[in-house]
């Protein structure tokens, strides 16, 4: 083979490469992997069976109380200084979602928040009081 096929063929080879390579990172943007939001917040939809469970977890353990009030209402802000914890080891295994967020006890209510935005996203009242 002589030099004038040679680079015209090395060419043609690199921009097949190339190409290849464009199109492989066009189908990881457009086709994410079922776990490439696992930094976002998810949607939490809780049954009245877990909400119940969640309900009387947090409130029989008293350490789980705020130290301060704040307002018990979806959107509301977190002070910064509230302990979180997390969420009943039941309801975890059984909602995937719910391992994005934790709990807090305030006004006899269990106040569900996304740590990483420090919003309340749920409240759970007692039962029949929801």
């Amino acid at each position: 083979m002589n030099l004038r096929t040679l680079i015209p063929t090395a060419i043609g080879v690199a921009g097949l490469l190339c190409a290849g390579a464009v199109q492989e990172l066009h189908a990881q943007a457009t086709d994410p992997a079922p776990d490439a939001n696992i930094g976002e917040s998810q949607t939490l939809v809780l049954t009245p069976e877990q909400r119940r469970t969640i309900y009387e977890s947090v409130a029989k353990d008293g350490s789980k109380t705020a130290k301060q009030q704040f307002p018990a209402t979806v959107g509301a802000s977190v002070p910064p200084m509230i302990e979180l914890h997390a969420l009943p080891d039941q309801v975890l295994a059984e909602n995937r979602a719910a391992n994005f967020y934790e709990c807090t006890l305030v006004h006899n209510k269990v106040v569900l928040v996304d740590p990483t935005k420090m919003r309340v996203v749920a409240v759970i009242g007692p039962p029949g009081q929801q």
